[in-house]
């Protein structure tokens, strides 16, 4: 049983992030998971703590942790971090080291300690944008592995790369990351 953070943020494809913690939990992994405010518009905490049995969290200040230290503890005791969907905003701000939320403060605190993964989603003229294709181009030199997008229908009704993978493809990204 390995303790996974999913980081999710604001993007159409919430629900595949859902679907996925439900997986992961009926797996026997234990599951923590992580919102940005956008993701929380979309989506709700509760949903999360449903399919995982554990608070989902969403706001650096209404901690979990009686200390307010929800990024540090949950980073220190994780197996693999995944972050799914992963926007461009987000992608941006990881490559960048920037944590102008809970998820970032997590990712930094997280570091380098084992596998972390980031699963694009977006319009496929923001995935194609250079400023997108650098970020992730750091993201990949600082060792984060990428899992999709692949090309497909996105929630705009184009057609192009963007969509995000199926959640068996994540999943089996995130078992074969825990096995390497």
């Amino acid at each position: 049983m390995a303790r996974i953070l999913v980081g999710v943020s604001g993007s159409a494809a919430c629900f595949k992030a859902a679907a996925l913690c439900s997986q992961l939990s009926q797996a026997g992994h234990c599951v923590q998971v992580i919102l940005t405010e956008s993701a929380a518009e979309m989506v709700t905490p509760l949903q999360f703590s449903c399919l995982t049995g554990n608070p989902a969290l969403v706001d650096e200040f209404e901690p979990a942790d009686p200390a307010g230290m929800d990024h540090i503890s949950f980073a220190k005791d994780a197996d693999v971090l995944v972050v799914v969907p992963a926007t461009a905003n987000t992608i941006g701000n990881l490559a960048l080291g920037l944590a102008p939320n809970l998820l970032g403060s997590l990712a930094l605190a997280y570091g380098t300690k084992g596998p972390r993964l980031i699963v694009p989603a977006m319009h496929p003229g923001m995935w194609g944008n250079p400023a997108v294709q650098r970020n992730i181009a750091t993201l990949a030199a600082d060792g984060w592995i990428q899992v999709g997008p692949v090309v497909g229908g996105t929630a705009c009704g184009e057609i192009g790369e963007g969509r995000m993978v199926e959640t068996d493809v994540i999943l089996a990204a995130i078992e074969a990351a825990l096995t390497s």
